[in-house]
């Protein structure tokens, strides 16, 4: 006779912060799930499961905030009987361990972001190793984020990743590939790379930096038609990257290299072990290696003793590289780093002021990079179906932060697939098209 089994609790988890985490809460969700546990992850619903995983971000203030109202938020509910457990983990937890469980007591407990077997414990889950590698995917079914390594050994004066995720890691090959196949299987086409600092991969593993040959083996991979590279560290960068590029028609030619700043004075304090001439020079080799390469990177304002000077120089390197896609940080004082020890001499509104006037620049450079497309046929990925456009990337755009591709078409597209499509318009971030049976006229140059 079969004894009647019972199923355990709903799980809600809040995942927050970047793809590294979410990554973390995908794995986290396989684990809880094998364990026989219902999960949900960023319910639209307001009223909380049983058990409710907060996966925190405690990389810059504003993220620390976000992380810190949602504990508020979950312990209320606690507090009102609308819930019997709040965890907490991830990077503000690992971090502000001992502060978080004086001022919100509500939480049961706080877990760093390696503890993941002593979470599932506490819920008397086992940690499964054979589980390591399968992954219950969070994205559209399509794409999915691949961490390749986890913390960083640089030593950058602002950033406080290490600090929360400690040295550099990598994963090896041979589970990498393993996990690539997996997510082929389940229907995924493209692979997005991440890491804090890709062109390390494989120095504490081989010995030497072995990203190329992951690429090569990753390309092997059937199924997998785009892999993605996030991040890039720019000083020493690794040429060998970019001509693997050029060799491998599945790498997409981008890549997220983010540059921080573009004044010697501020690189210089920033611990970043590259000048601003070495920056021109290497992205000169790289476009000359490969010129149809998408470029993005990241600049960080405000920081201790930037002057007007020093942000000029930046606003005038932008104008002149022209990057492709380009994001901006406001400066924010983290405890523990050495950056923490200058004055932070900036003001919050001339920080603020500063990234709005950098995103204005490079909102005319991406407006008129967009306006070159315009008649021009591009293969995209089409992502969803919103209001009346089908929403696609081409191979210049990673998911969420950077341009997409609005199609009108009364024909059926089927999300995950790709398309060849006729730009016709555009704004500074976003691009118009037709499928090209429907383009009529327009050019038939592709890219």
């Amino acid at each position: 006779m079969k004894t009647k089994s019972f199923r355990k609790e709903k799980v809600q988890l809040i995942t927050l912060g970047c793809s590294k985490n979410l990554v973390d809460s995908e794995n986290l969700i396989t684990q809880l799930q094998y364990n026989d546990y219902r999960v949900e992850h960023n319910p639209e619903s307001s009223r909380p499961a049983d058990i409710v995983i907060i996966n925190t971000c405690g990389f810059i203030d504003r993220a620390k905030e976000e992380s810190i109202q949602t504990i508020l938020d979950y312990a209320e509910l606690k507090r009102e009987g609308e819930l019997s457990k709040l965890y907490v983990t991830g990077c503000l937890s690992q971090r502000y361990k001992d502060q978080l469980e004086e001022e919100i007591p509500e939480v049961d407990e706080y877990f760093g972001t390696m503890e993941m077997p002593a979470l599932l414990n506490r819920l008397q889950a086992d940690y499964r190793q054979e589980l390591v590698g399968e992954r219950m995917i969070t994205t559209p079914g399509h794409y999915a984020y691949l961490k390749i390594s986890e913390g960083c050994n640089r030593t950058c004066s602002f950033c406080a990743i290490p600090l929360m995720r400690g040295k550099h890691v990598s994963v090896p090959v041979e589970l990498l590939i393993e996990q690539a196949k997996k997510l082929a299987a389940n229907g995924v086409r493209e692979l997005i790379l991440i890491a804090q600092e890709l062109t390390y991969y494989g120095l504490d593993l081989y010995k030497k930096r072995t990203l190329p040959e992951l690429l090569d083996k990753l390309c092997e991979v059937e199924g997998i038609e785009w892999i993605r590279l996030h991040y890039a560290y720019p000083s020493k960068f690794p040429i060998e990257i970019i001509e693997g590029m050029k060799r491998q028609s599945k790498v997409c030619n981008y890549l997220d290299m983010p540059l921080q700043h573009a004044a010697d004075h501020v690189l210089n304090s920033m611990k970043r072990q590259i000048t601003r001439e070495e920056s021109y020079k290497l992205i000169h080799e790289i476009r000359q290696i490969l010129p149809e390469i998408s470029l993005r990177t990241t600049m960080l304002v405000g920081y201790p003793g930037e002057t007007e000077s020093d942000f000029n120089q930046l606003c005038d390197f932008v104008r002149e590289i022209e990057f492709d896609r380009l994001g901006v940080f406001e400066y924010s004082h983290e405890e523990g780093t050495t950056a923490y020890e200058l004055e932070d001499s900036v003001a919050p509104e001339l920080k603020t002021e500063r990234a709005a006037r950098l995103m204005q620049i490079q909102e005319e450079i991406s407006l008129a990079k967009n306006q070159q497309k315009i008649g021009k046929t591009y293969k995209v990925l089409v992502d969803r179906k919103e209001s009346d456009f089908y929403v696609a990337r081409t191979e210049a755009d990673s998911p969420e932060v950077d341009n997409e591709v609005l199609i009108t078409t009364k024909q059926y597209l089927r999300v995950g697939d790709f398309t060849n499509v006729a730009i016709t318009d555009c704004t500074e971030f976003d691009l118009y098209a037709v499928p090209v049976a429907e383009a009529g006229g327009l050019s038939a140059n592709s890219n």
